[in-house]
């Protein structure tokens, strides 16, 4: 006999990860083990976090950027899914998503320490091969080379995939439904118990307070923003986004206020909506429609009042 909606109690789950929190929101049956659910999921975000940290010296990701060119070094496979989902959405956005400015990333004040200018001086004039040019990827063998030296950062897909990995969790407790969260990247799986789709509210681009600017429903889907209103350093007065321009080695000086997309995962939605930040409005649906993407852009108007441009696949 099927559980109706009423048999099934509300319960919300969360804990620290990545250096913000982790949450689902799941309804579960009266005899369900909750809190062996925690400890599995808590579990799965802090296995991403170990392998795809940077702020981790001995993380396996910061293993494999110290590691010298052309040398074979054995990964676990999560990071190389995830590795080679980077090359695979970077080359499709010809270079806007990109895993190998992690140099750049620190030298503005985005890493461990503040804003250098010296590094930033670096960063800019530094000559990159981008990752889907120099990594080399062999899931068979459970191993990765690097071909030029490159300093990775996966801060634009891992928190996606740690949902991603909150998700399957669940799912080995067989549960087909739930909202999962690692900040503004969320995954659902099936639908509500009544049968109605997840709504998911999108932030305004406001740096001073929170508040919604529209709602979006999902089921089975994943939705991620990426933004210039959250993450940011100030640097002679002006404040800049912590997302960067990978031709640039700096952070983008003109891009959309936020951009939110929807896909079938989240750790694609967490890249993409990376890409699109680069990629823009124009460019950005254009290679949406090709894709199967749903997008939503934000933007300021001169009063900084927020606007809006959507493709729906």
């Amino acid at each position: 006999m099927q559980r109706t909606s009423t048999e099934l109690k509300r319960v919300a789950l969360n804990g620290p990860t990545m250096g913000t929190r982790w949450s689902a929101l799941l309804h579960l049956p009266p005899w369900f083990d909750a809190a062996e659910l925690q400890r599995a999921l808590a579990q799965a975000v802090a296995q991403v976090d170990a392998q795809m940290s940077t702020w981790k010296p001995d993380s396996d990701l910061n293993r494999f950027s110290n590691a010298d060119k052309g040398v074979w070094v054995d990964l676990p496979d999560d990071l190389l899914l995830v590795l080679e989902a980077s090359i695979a959405i970077g080359r499709a956005s010809d270079g806007a998503f990109e895993i190998g400015v992690g140099d750049a990333i620190g030298a503005w004040g985005f890493g461990h320490q503040s804003a250098d200018l010296k590094s930033i001086k670096r960063a800019r004039l530094a000559s990159r091969r981008p990752a889907y040019d120099c990594l080399e990827i062999d899931r068979t063998a459970g191993r990765a080379r690097k071909h030029a030296s490159i300093s990775l950062d996966l801060n634009g897909i891992a928190k996606g995939y740690g949902v991603d990995r909150l998700a399957g969790a669940a799912r080995a407790f067989g549960l087909d439904a739930g909202l999962f969260a690692i900040d503004g990247e969320l995954r659902a799986l099936g639908a509500q118990p009544d049968g109605r789709a997840w709504s998911i509210a999108v932030e305004r681009p406001d740096y001073d307070r929170r508040a919604p600017h529209s709602m979006i429903e999902v089921v089975d889907a994943a939705v991620a923003t990426s933004g210039d209103y959250r993450h940011w350093v100030e640097i002679d007065g002006k404040r800049l986004s912590h997302t960067i321009d990978p031709r640039k080695g700096m952070p983008l000086l003109q891009s959309p206020a936020s951009v939110t997309v929807t896909a079938k995962d989240c750790m694609s939605a967490d890249a993409w909506a990376t890409a699109m930040m680069v990629l823009g409005e124009e460019r950005g649906m254009l290679l949406a429609k090709s894709l199967g993407l749903s997008l939503l852009f934000l933007y300021r108007d001169s009063d900084h009042r927020a606007g809006c441009g959507v493709f729906e696949r």
